[in-house]
């Protein structure tokens, strides 16, 4: 399960991040719409580190289950 932290700038825009995730780190105007854009950049990263071959964070390897 990937952890998605948010929180408020100064300048009221939201930055929501996955730890877990380097380089997932998204804004929005309000939390639900940074916390939905750093959800599918994280999707993405993560999808590029499997066709690459990469090693994928611990916290997402529950994300697909054998059938």
């Amino acid at each position: 399960m990937l952890t998605i932290e948010v929180e408020q700038e100064e300048d009221g825009r939201w930055i929501a991040e996955v730890l877990a995730v380097p380089g997932a780190l998204a804004y929005g105007a309000t939390a639900a719409e940074a916390r939905s854009r750093v959800a599918a950049l994280a999707c993405r990263v993560i999808a590029d580190l499997i066709e690459h071959g990469d090693p994928v964070p611990d916290e997402a390897r529950d994300l697909f289950a054998p059938a």
